[in-house]
């Protein structure tokens, strides 16, 4: 059930950020991406906290990414990594050029 939901919500030409609200690098990863212009529907940020499945969703990430922690941000289905990937994505000029790629930004 959370490798499904997962996969859902992973396909597609968006990026899509599991996060837990008061996390700080999922706070740093959400900074890094607000200097971007999305197109609507193209950037999503899904709170796991509280959820039933949340421990089976980190062991889906741990098994599909190498990480079990968040955020987990993916662009189209690839999985970049977390807050410090984000940044230094963004900081290298690489971020913007992923994010076009896929078509996500205005």
């Amino acid at each position: 059930m959370a490798q499904e939901f997962v996969k859902t919500q992973i396909k597609g030409d968006k990026v899509v950020l599991f996060i837990k609200p008061t996390c700080g690098f999922c706070i740093k990863a959400k900074d890094v991406l607000s200097k971007y212009k999305f197109k609507p529907g193209h950037l999503e940020f899904i709170d796991i906290s509280g959820r039933s499945d949340m421990d089976k969703m980190q062991d889906y990430f741990l098994e599909l990414t190498g990480a079990r922690t968040v955020p987990r941000v993916f662009i189209g289905e690839e999985c970049v990594g977390g807050g410090s990937d984000v940044e230094q994505l963004h900081k290298s000029g690489k971020l913007e050029t992923m994010l076009k790629s896929i078509g996500a930004l205005q």
